[in-house]
């Protein structure tokens, strides 16, 4: 992303990002109205971290269709990491209605912010959902056999990093140490690891944001925020923050949407990301939208059943 836009900008997104329900990996494009969605049960603010933070507080929904026991997508909302508190407006009318029409339970947690702390805190915190997700299994009825993460924009990042990084506790990125587990929650013991993502127009090789024609962001772009540095500076920070930087013939199964004319995360983010999965034997979908905007365009019905089936292939093996 070059980095030329209003510098003004983005202290004013993260303020709004802040307070508000965001989207977009720079707070812009995910907007969406609220979603009335059919559910046999919710759950609101339930903290998933066993601490009284905000951030750390998730919504669980339960499929119409009632059963013993449901197989479990997290999502995880767009705010370029600025927001800590926008999982009620995480794509709930178009990803999450369709995963749950699709008889998926939906986790949709909250994460710490760049403003609330740097890298690598909100991995640690997707970690904290996943291994919640298994601990408390019993309780909201998830089937902890199949366990996949999605996200839209930086949310988009988060999922395909907790992706590509599963199995990984800890690793070294050049000069840079990186715990990608961390502490956070009550559930320790349990595992971190996924068996699919979902990317949806997600930033995920953060050394190369000028791929294409993106947002121009100023002096400080969203990473450079999220790292506290610049990569000019340390160039191994911003391949730790980088989903690619982790693509193995380990990862699980990753589907990636992005559009053409995104003008906030070049689409040749997603298809850099899709080639080097391929090249690792990675079982891998794209769809590029000619037409996409960032999240403009994307949410088709033929893209939300390719997301679906992709989930429901991973899951059975097909």
């Amino acid at each position: 992303m070059k980095r030329t836009l209003l510098s003004f900008i983005m202290p004013c997104l993260a303020a709004f990002a802040m307070a508000q329900p965001g989207g977009g990996f720079g707070g812009f494009g995910g907007f969406q109205q609220q979603a009335k969605l059919e559910t046999s049960q919710e759950w609101k603010d339930v903290n998933y971290a066993g601490d009284d933070q905000a951030y750390h507080t998730c919504d669980i929904y339960l499929p119409k269709k009632e059963a013993a026991s449901y197989p479990v997508v997290i999502h995880i909302y767009g705010s370029a990491w600025f927001s800590n508190n926008s999982k009620g407006n995480a794509d709930l009318g178009t990803i999450v209605k369709a995963l749950l029409d699709a008889g998926y339970a939906v986790v949709c947690p909250n994460h710490r912010s760049s403003m609330d702390a740097k890298w690598p805190a909100q991995i640690h915190d997707i970690r904290a959902v996943i291994r919640f997700v298994r601990g408390e299994a019993a309780k909201y009825k998830f089937d902890t056999s199949f366990i996949a993460t999605s996200g839209f924009s930086s949310g988009g990042h988060l999922s395909s990093t907790a992706a590509t990084t599963s199995g990984i506790k800890q690793t070294k990125v050049g000069t840079v140490d990186i715990d990608l587990e961390g502490n956070v929650g009550n559930y320790l013991n349990e595992s971190s690891t996924v068996n699919a993502a979902c990317d949806w127009s997600g930033p995920v090789d953060l050394t190369a944001m000028d791929c294409g024609e993106g947002m121009k962001m100023g002096d400080n772009s969203p990473e450079d925020v999220l790292l506290g540095s610049k990569l000019a500076q340390e160039p191994d920070k911003y391949r730790s923050l980088s989903a690619t930087y982790y693509v193995s013939k380990k990862n699980p199964p990753i589907i990636i949407f992005h559009g053409e004319k995104d003008n906030v995360v070049p689409c040749c983010q997603g298809k850099m990301f899709y080639e080097l999965l391929v090249a690792a034997g990675v079982k891998t979908e794209a769809t590029f939208v000619p037409e996409g905007g960032h999240g403009m365009g994307m949410y088709s019905e033929e893209n939300l059943q390719k997301m679906v089936n992709f989930l429901n292939a991973a899951r059975t093996g097909k």
